[in-house]
């Protein structure tokens, strides 16, 4: 897409539209709007709702959230203009806003992003949303159709009663995660990248006892993550592997499916032992000391500085930690694969399946044009239409010398950072359908560069690139929650206080302020506290989920 000469036409354009359109978003003149070679006539508007992202405040170009080279676009090639009219700032602020529309406080938009289970399940509950299978067997196309059958647990939170109230945001196995380790330590101590919890033990130790850096001082540490907020943050600065090694499947803080019955990860058998060797490993200084105090980014910050020597994370974050290459002289980052468990099993780790899930006002009657315009920003995850490459020149992506560029600081004209144009439209993730990285996986094996995925994959770092091949060839490691429904009606009351035992009775361990034995008082108390309910509760809830073959009815099989 090109960026010039459309600014004065859909200026203009976009005045046109507004002037013509009432406060409710729909068109206040009586021509009849008719979808003719992929593009509606007179031109439409779909109001939306959308929780501010890191695009906020940073347009170029003198854009603004509803007039921006993506908005403009939808009008010029699909007659469709996308009008955000609930805005929120962070994920609590949007919730607030999203409830007070529930009350007619505030208007609700046509598309509703929600990312709140309990919030979806209220809106439900209110009637205000539509169920919408029959319009996505009619006019969902077929290649996002081909998307949503790979995800059929991802409608679990939004039907009831046989009916589908929304839809996941795209849909998409995410990254898993990798060890980043300090290879000039291993190297200077002779050492090999841990592939067992007793080679990660030697490792760790190593780091923490041999001055892998050379000053002379007892300043490093071996395992940098943190406590903070989760034992299994599910992307950066995790632990869950450690836990994984003891658990199998089983993993903190999340539900499994064993055989039908769903489980609740931290009161399984092997977390005890979990605990036991993070005990022992923190009595013994091989652990970040501030563990329990530092959230997942702030633990990022020994590594960086170089007093840590493994972290733990997608592949990407190796761009948020590469400074210590720079700000210390000889420091080097390798990417390697997660530790096997104690019995030489595969150790997993969280993966997530969508970003929150699509909700459509009830009142809505345009599902053809949303579909429309959904099914073009998938082209930037296909590589096709006008989207090959990015989603506009000159701010996602650029061409100098006849060539693709995504380092934004090589752009014709440079930018600081480059334009998530990707997200000016619904949501806060762009669309993707790389998976835990199989354009990495491929371009490894010899695949040419010949689509705008591609070449931006092959774009990246050495390190980031092996990480992916590595989060790709271990996609079979990723373990999405098997409970992505609404709380409970015993968790409404009771899981805010399970969970804060869970943790301060995890932490208290590691930190040696409770004995070992505290585990079997707190497993004990969870069950009798409301987790035996709230087992049954769940269980019941995902037994309903699939009573129901919704997948028939929505064209998905």
């Amino acid at each position: 897409m090109k960026k010039t000469g459309v600014l004065l036409t859909t200026t203009a354009l976009m005045a046109g539209l507004l002037a013509g359109c009432g406060s409710d978003g729909k068109e206040s003149n009586a021509a009849k709007s008719v979808l003719k070679d992929g593009k509606y006539d007179p031109a439409i508007t779909i109001s939306i709702a959308k929780q501010q992202d890191e695009n906020a405040g940073k347009y170029i170009n003198g854009e603004s959230l509803n007039d921006n080279v993506l908005t403009r676009w939808g009008v010029d090639n699909l007659g469709i203009n996308i009008q955000t009219t609930l805005l929120g700032g962070d994920a609590s602020q949007y919730n607030t806003k999203l409830r007070l529309a529930l009350t007619g406080s505030e208007k609700l938009p046509d598309v509703l992003p929600v990312y709140d289970t309990s919030l979806e399940n209220d809106l439900i509950q209110s009637g205000l949303v539509k169920d919408i299978a029959d319009d996505i067997n009619k006019y969902m196309p077929d290649r996002l159709k081909e998307i949503y059958k790979q995800y059929p647990t991802t409608f679990n939170p939004v039907v009831q009663d046989g009916k589908v109230y929304g839809m996941a945001i795209s849909p998409n196995l995410t990254e898993g995660q990798v060890l980043l380790i300090r290879q000039d330590w291993l190297d200077k101590l002779n050492l090999k990248a841990p592939t067992t919890i007793d080679e990660f033990e030697t490792v760790i130790a190593a780091f923490t006892n041999d001055d892998p850096d050379g000053n002379g001082k007892n300043d490093t540490y071996g395992f940098d993550f943190s406590g903070k907020d989760s034992y299994n943050t599910g992307w950066v600065s995790d632990s869950v592997m450690i836990f994984s090694a003891f658990t199998g499947k089983n993993l903190p803080g999340q539900w499994y499916n064993d055989n039908g019955k769903l489980t609740y990860g931290s009161v399984a058998d092997g977390t005890k032992e979990a605990l036991a060797k993070l005990q022992d490993w923190y009595s013994k200084g091989y652990l970040n000391k501030e563990l329990a105090t530092q959230g997942a980014w702030d633990a990022l910050a020994d590594f960086t500085e170089g007093k840590a020597g493994i972290i733990m994370g997608r592949p990407w974050l190796y761009g948020s930690v590469k400074d210590v290459e720079t700000n210390v002289k000889g420091a080097k980052i390798k990417a390697y694969p997660t530790i096997k468990g104690v019995n030489s099993d595969r150790t997993y780790q969280s993966g997530q399946q969508n970003d929150g899930v699509f909700m459509f006002n009830k009142d809505f009657n345009n599902m053809e044009a949303f579909f429309l315009y959904y099914d073009k920003l998938y082209d930037a995850a296909f590589g096709t239409g006008d989207f090959k490459y990015g989603y506009a020149q000159g701010y996602d992506y650029d061409i100098v010398n006849d060539e693709v560029v995504f380092d934004s600081k090589k752009f014709n004209t440079p930018l600081d950072a480059a334009q998530g144009v990707g997200k000016m439209a619904f949501t806060k993730n762009t669309p993707s359908v790389d998976g835990p990285g199989q354009s990495f996986y491929d371009l490894s094996k010899g695949m040419e560069a010949s689509n705008g995925v591609l070449i931006r994959s092959a774009s990246n770092d050495e390190t980031t690139k092996e990480g992916y091949v590595i989060s790709y060839e271990n996609s079979e490691a990723l373990l999405p929650n098997a409970f992505n429904g609404p709380p409970t009606k015993t968790m409404q009351t009771s899981w805010e206080q399970l969970n804060t035992m869970e943790k301060e009775v995890f932490t208290k361990i590691i930190y040696s302020k409770e004995p070992l034995s505290a585990y079997d008082d707190f497993v004990k108390q969870w069950h009798e506290k409301g987790g035996t309910k709230i087992t049954e509760e769940i269980n019941e809830w995902y037994n309903n989920a699939s009573k129901v073959d919704v997948m028939s009815q929505m064209g998905l099989k």
